[in-house]
């Protein structure tokens, strides 16, 4: 079974497996991954409880995520590309990533909203829900709360929705990765069967990060090309956001099948312009890949701390929005004055640089320990079971 994990077995180019990232590109991917991540915050921050003035670059949040699910998809097919080309290194890493945080915050998250509510409601209006508190958990806890036409909110972790796009987006990758034939087709089909249209609509989103990384043709290209690429890439985007075409895209497609058939998709509910909005980000993400290391000067004497700050962007991006609120009720200052959202700001970042920090240093052994659980079911599996899910 060995022989039908390797590398080249998984559709991975002989020459893309064996061409590591640039140093160089790797950082920039870092930068941008948190700089997605801190728009999603400042989007979040975006409300006239907090303060009363609008927010510069607040109107970048569902792009962000985007650029996540095109990172995500990248990632994942260069990793496993490298070091996670067998089921159990694959899922010992994306689920120590998730739950190390995710049963936590979770957990402690109606908590804090109880608290917070109790003592400055103003600030939880409309931004949580208490309802059914164990279903939320539960669906939260398995990734479920987005399938179909269910929509449940994390209590007030609002952002936990691309969790479950994305976790979904891996275990339809690992099917896709690690089994053959009429297995692979039956999986693949109860995986979609199972999460409902919504997930689907913006899985092309996520796959044309795989894309990216495997297309031999995209790393050949020339350099004035990739030039081209980078700069009028972000041309491009401050066009799409400055005619806000991902609110138009909801406008359009309530034109097309009607409101409610429109706000029943949720947050998939912008895909018509989430397309091209992809299209946009991948074309940064290739030009810069080739044009990366003539930023050499720049990058590479800032490497530790942009790695350090990437290494938060999943702190920050699952627990912002439950902390700001809560430290806007323990605060409970005057929206009129700036003050008060800087320090609302400043206890959620240091908070999460202070868990998020502690968390990273947690991961080794969190790891470690799904692994020995993997490997221990799949000494229990048959060796001989077609498409075993858990061999090596």
């Amino acid at each position: 079974m060995s022989n039908k994990l390797s590398q080249v077995k998984i559709g991975i180019p002989e020459d893309v497996q064996s061409a590591p990232m640039r140093k160089e590109f790797s950082i920039y991917l870092d930068l941008i991954r948190f700089m997605a991540a801190f728009m999603v915050v400042i989007y979040h921050s975006n409300t006239r409880a907090l303060i009363t003035e609008l927010v510069p670059f607040s109107n970048h949040g569902h792009a962000a995520v985007i650029v996540f699910f095109i990172l995500s998809g990248y990632v994942i097919s260069f990793v496993t590309s490298t070091r996670e080309n067998t089921p159990i290194a694959y899922w010992s890493s994306r689920l120590s990533r998730f739950y190390l945080l995710v049963i936590p915050v979770v957990l402690l998250t109606p908590v804090l909203d109880v608290i917070g509510e109790a003592l400055a409601p103003q600030f939880y209006d409309g931004k949580t829900t208490h309802g059914l508190a164990w279903l939320r958990i539960l669906t939260s806890l398995f990734y479920v709360n987005e399938i179909w036409k269910i929509s449940i909110m994390s209590f007030s972790n609002v952002p936990f929705w691309s969790l479950c796009y994305e976790m979904w987006y891996y275990v339809m990758f690992a099917v896709a990765a690690f089994t053959q034939g009429r297995t692979r087709v039956l999986l693949l089909a109860g995986c979609a069967l199972l999460v409902g249209p919504k997930i689907l609509l913006l899985a092309p989103i996520w796959v044309l990060g795989v894309v990216l990384h495997r297309w031999k043709g995209l790393y050949r290209l020339p350099e004035t090309v990739s030039w081209m690429l980078f700069f009028g890439s972000i041309i491009l985007y401050a066009l799409f956001q400055h005619y806000r075409l991902t609110e138009y895209g909801y406008t359009l497609l309530g034109n097309l099948i009607g409101t409610y058939w429109a706000s029943e998709l949720a947050f998939s509910r912008y895909f018509i312009f989430d397309y091209p909005l992809a299209l946009i980000i991948a074309a940064n993400f290739i030009g810069s890949r080739n044009i990366a290391h003539r930023f050499a000067w720049l990058l590479l004497p800032l490497e530790r701390p942009i790695r350090w700050i990437a290494g938060l962007t999943f702190p920050l991006y699952i627990m912002h929005q439950p902390l700001m609120q809560f430290f806007s009720a323990i605060i409970n200052g005057n929206p009129h004055s700036p003050l008060f959202y800087l320090e609302v700001m400043a206890c959620t970042l240091a908070t999460v640089a202070v868990l998020g920090t502690y968390s990273e240093r947690k991961r080794p052994g969190f790891k470690r320990w799904i692994q020995g659980v993997l490997q221990g079911l799949r000494a229990r599996w048959p060796a001989d079971t077609v498409g075993n899910p858990m061999a090596q």
